[in-house]
């Protein structure tokens, strides 16, 4: 014998139920702060940078790694077999010690856009000092390429203007 079947009513009153339900775990989580969801714990708002990995990516002082959002710089680093091996790209060098200069020892504000981790588990974020962002200041100074990857598109108008003006400039990546 088959269980009874609900009816029309019931169904959708089941719906209203789940959708109600749904409404109100997604308005508490909107009101909580942003966290990480493998650790449980809150993303950090603000932290001390322990080292600069490259132009894009630093180490906080509690061994999260965090990757600019919105900017890709050259590579100093590949992957050789199962290894990093120093191989810069043109420019790479140069994007690091611009980023150095920029953040090292320094306490930094972090933005978190629409994803707050990318698929190697490092933090994606706007990054600060005072209220210079640090993004942003990379691709005023020709380090950086916009890389606009949806849905974090917060400030993609903004980083192509910066882009194209240091193009025009011929600063940085773009110079002589």
């Amino acid at each position: 014998m088959s269980p009874p079947r609900c009816s029309c009513s019931a169904r959708r009153l089941h719906r209203l139920v789940a959708g109600a339900v749904l409404a109100l775990f997604s308005c508490g989580l909107a009101n909580r702060p942003p966290s990480d969801s493998a650790q449980g714990r809150p993303l950090p708002r603000e932290a001390a940078v322990r080292r600069v990995i490259d132009g894009d990516t630093i180490e906080l002082a509690d061994g999260q790694l965090v990757r600019y959002l919105g900017v890709d710089t050259p590579e100093v680093r590949r992957r050789a077999g199962r290894r990093w091996v120093v191989d810069p790209e043109p420019f790479g060098q140069a994007a690091t010690h611009a980023n150095r200069r920029l953040v090292e020892g320094k306490t930094v504000r972090l933005e978190y856009d629409v994803q707050t981790h990318d698929a190697y588990g490092r933090l994606l974020a706007y990054v600060y000092v005072g209220d210079e962002m640090v993004n942003a200041k990379l691709l005023a100074e020709g380090y950086a390429q916009p890389l606009t990857i949806p849905p974090n598109v917060r400030y993609a108008e903004r980083f192509r203007a910066l882009a194209e003006e240091a193009r025009r400039a011929r600063r940085g990546l773009w110079g002589p």
